[in-house]
């Protein structure tokens, strides 16, 4: 029988063949995980930390000392959100940098014509 703390999470479970996602995050060097987990904007990184902030509560830390206890599957749930917003906010800022450039392109291409 496999310890609780071993056990993977439910959101990580295949529907009985392995889940190629997990097998691929485990299957990661640190440092390709390091390098994924820096947001590489400060626009990113500041909606990232209002995002974790709002899902543990956004009391101030100047006014209370904040402990939070939690077990190792919450945990990973919450890595697992922060990770997914993360992803999602890296693609939508891709994005609107790729549109930008187009409105650039555009606006340029039209001086010249």
């Amino acid at each position: 029988m496999k310890n609780k703390s071993d056990r993977v999470p439910e959101f990580f479970e295949g529907d009985g063949d392995n889940n190629l996602l997990w097998e691929y995050v485990q299957s990661l060097s640190p440092e390709t995980v390091s390098h994924l987990s820096k947001p590489t904007s400060a626009d990113v990184f500041q909606v990232m930390e209002r995002n974790v902030m709002g899902l543990l509560g956004n009391i101030p830390p100047d006014h209370f000392d904040v402990t939070i206890n939690t077990n190792r599957e919450n945990l990973g749930r919450l890595l697992a959100s922060a990770m997914v917003s993360g992803y999602f906010l890296r693609k939508a800022e891709q994005r609107m940098t790729f549109e930008k450039s187009l409105q650039k392109t555009d606006s340029s291409g039209a001086d010249a014509g």
